[in-house]
């Protein structure tokens, strides 16, 4: 696709339900995310996430999309401790959670673990910028990248991933220009999240895309729909109908 200029479009996915409606839509690439630690879960950080429920979740996207491309995150502690354990874990989502990729957050300092897990048949998605399992060494969210020493670095880690075998790497909230020089330096597609338009493809929580999430409005999020006021508004019509007696009606009934 990058080398056709055909721009990528990618949601995250945690479900079964979504995942088929995202995949009948057209959606090129579904990532499992840690993320879903907190949108699904209501956790602070992706942190506490576990390889059990990264497979669990990648079970259920599986069985909903036949046409995307699917990726699990590694979640953290998954692939820091040991290219061996990384090795086991990769291939745990592989075998068990039935995804067709791993994503790792990371440069030059995890480019030797993507190396192993490629060379074993794995693809690997890197991701670079924001990187939320590293949330707090980086002091909190924000754009990265944006100081002179900062940029190079992240460059010096997009190649690296590159020449560690990655298929892709996500830029999450650097400066668009900085994200631009490297998409264009690079052979393998870039996916921007908060990182401008000029990434080879883009990719957004899902959750938070379709508006249900009301507390995170963040500059680089375009809400495509608001359910969470359909949701409220559908529940609150809902309770009403039980209260009063009009739900279920004779037609609903069975007789």
């Amino acid at each position: 696709m990058k080398e056709n200029n055909e721009k990528i479009a990618a949601l995250t996915a945690y479900d079964y339900t979504f995942a088929k409606l995202m995949d009948k839509a057209g959606i090129d690439l579904l990532l499992i995310g840690d993320s879903a630690a907190n949108v699904i879960a209501g956790r602070e950080t992706t942190i506490p996430m576990t390889m059990d429920e990264m497979i669990y979740h990648s079970r259920a996207v599986v069985r909903g999309a036949s046409n995307a491309f699917i990726v699990a995150d590694m979640p953290f502690m998954s692939y820091q401790e040991s290219r061996e354990k990384a090795l086991h874990n990769a291939g745990r989502l592989m075998k068990e959670g039935h995804v067709e990729g791993v994503k790792i957050e990371g440069g030059q300092e995890i480019a030797a673990t993507v190396e192993s897990i490629t060379e074993i048949g794995i693809p690997v998605l890197g991701h670079l910028g924001l990187t939320p399992q590293s949330i707090h060494a980086l002091g909190g969210y924000g754009v990265q990248a944006t100081e002179k020493e900062t940029a190079q670095q992240l460059r010096d880690d997009a190649l690296a991933l590159e020449d560690a075998g990655a298929f892709g790497i996500v830029f999450e909230e650097i400066p668009s220009g900085l994200a631009e020089e490297v998409t264009n330096s690079l052979s393998i597609p870039t996916i921007g999240i908060g990182a401008g338009n000029q990434c080879d493809g883009q990719i957004l929580v899902a959750y938070d895309m379709l508006g249900m999430n009301e507390e995170f409005s963040p500059k680089f999020l375009r809400e495509y729909s608001n359910l969470s006021g359909y949701i409220k508004e559908a529940v609150s019509q809902y309770c009403e109908d039980v209260k009063k007696g009009n739900y279920p009606s004779e037609k609903e009934s069975f007789f």
